[in-house]
């Protein structure tokens, strides 16, 4: 992990002795013989339809509580993403992938769908506007939509939870899905279609990286014996997701109409017989409304989530069905400091079924589950310093998950962040109580370019 560190200092100390250099007078940086001709030679030699970038970054983090299930290093890694983009007159090439040395990986052989290795494909992906009112995109790619803040009804695309929760960049949280996007626009309704011809999980919670509870043994497990075995639907056309938006601006107001058909996208089943974990079918209808509400946005986002292999809820080994709210309000509480708040509530459907078909000493969970959010982001110096402060509460499970974070723009280049994954719970079985003992802490330096 050191050596990690040494190699960032001296980066950044060659950086800081190149921008001390001594900078020529104004007037000599220009050619006095220069002609207007040979100005615009030379931008003709810069093509404005191709675009590159990136960064490079070296992230590490610790654990603050003893977790005998795991490392007590929670992060120890080096990424460097390159972007690469190319349009033509009706379409666009993109392409963004990250290159990975993880120092804490049990293997660096290359796994797209679960994000391992030393390589992530990102996006890789071929837009298309055939006509004035329709938007093709095709191949890998980062798909999000909802309101939601960090909370997810509607959006059902690939996240990753090792990730977020580990302390990289917010961005890690949406995973990429290889899909087929199709926009159609109109003064009626805008229409989103989104075809994914197989199946794409979260990056979900598995043991490897953070301890979780499992009910079988009424424990804390992770590694090694705690690893989770999947039972992974990856078949091409047979195990696919179709993914389903309609919106239109009405008044000033997104209003947004929903459906899904697929899968749970982390494990939320059991198979009888080998006991893997498995990914039961699932369907989806929501509506999401958006827009300005006493100086500040109002959102609201409702679901029905229809687990289709527990139609009754009298299968222990799969999850229930059940229906999901969602209200928040965000605002400017004062210069540079912005306050949102979340109300979020799941129902779960046929309790009555549920509880009668637990087993004996499980734990039960509640029918509803409230959940009160919390974002505090205030920019100093010069909006060079950006301090947040995310919380989850629940006071159903009577825990919480708080993520205090701050990043520092040392330059045009230079980003220096410091943060915390912080967790607490009552009981070791709630869905933020079964990480107390991954909570940790990271720091981080990017250089972008």
């Amino acid at each position: 992990m050191y050596r990690y560190l040494l190699i960032a200092v001296l980066i950044v100390q060659s950086h800081v002795s190149l921008a001390q250099d001594p900078l020529l007078p104004e007037g000599l940086l220009d050619d006095p013989f220069a002609t207007p001709e040979t100005t615009i030679e030379q931008d003709e030699t810069i093509d404005p339809t191709l675009s590159f970038g990136g960064f490079w970054e070296s992230r590490i983090g610790g654990r603050l509580v003893d977790d005998n299930n795991q490392r007590s290093a929670s992060l120890s890694e080096i990424r460097l993403q390159l972007e690469f983009s190319k349009d033509f007159d009706l379409a666009s090439i993109n392409l963004v992938g990250d290159f990975i040395y993880d120092h804490l990986a049990d293997q660096h052989s290359i796994d797209l769908e679960k994000g391992q290795g030393y390589f992530d494909l990102r996006e890789a992906n071929f837009e298309a506007s055939p006509t004035d009112n329709v938007d093709l995109k095709f191949g890998r790619q980062i798909l999000t939509w909802g309101t939601g803040d960090l909370v997810f009804i509607n959006d059902l695309f690939s996240k990753d939870w090792h990730s977020f929760f580990l302390g990289r960049d917010e961005e890690y949280l949406k995973a990429p899905s290889d899909a087929l996007k199709a926009s159609l626009y109109s003064n009626v309704v805008n229409v989103d279609l989104i075809y994914n011809p197989h199946f794409d999980a979260d990056r979900f919670l598995d043991g490897r990286r953070i301890s979780y509870y499992a009910p079988a043994s009424d424990s804390i497990v992770g590694r090694p014996t705690g690893i989770i075995t999947e039972d992974y639907p990856g078949s091409w056309l047979k195990d696919d997701e179709i993914s389903l938006r309609l919106h239109q601006n009405v008044s000033g107001y997104e209003v947004a109409g929903y459906g899904y058909h697929g899968r749970w996208k982390s494990p939320q089943g059991q198979a009888a017989v080998t006991g893997n974990s498995t990914f039961p079918a699932l369907n989806v209808l929501g509506a999401s409304a958006r827009g300005p509400l006493g100086g500040g946005i109002a959102n609201m986002e409702a679901g029905y989530y229809n687990s289709q292999d527990d139609g009754d809820g009298t299968n222990s080994l799969i999850r229930n069905s059940e229906t999901r709210f969602l209200v928040g309000f965000e605002r400017e509480a004062a210069r540079d400091l912005t306050l949102g708040l979340q109300w979020y509530v799941e129902h779960m459907l046929d309790y009555g079924a549920y509880e009668n078909a637990l087993s004996s000493g499980a734990k039960a969970k509640d029918e509803n589950r409230h959940l009160l959010t919390s974002r505090l982001t205030w920019l100093t110096h010069s909006q060079n310093t950006e301090w947040s402060l995310f919380a989850f509460y629940s006071p159903t499970d009577q825990d919480l998950y708080i993520r205090p974070r701050v990043s520092y723009k040392i330059d045009d280049f230079w980003t220096a962040e410091a943060g915390s994954n912080i967790f607490a719970g009552k009981d070791k079985h709630t869905f933020f109580g079964q990480f107390r003992d991954n909570t940790n802490a990271y720091m981080a330096l990017r250089y972008g370019f």
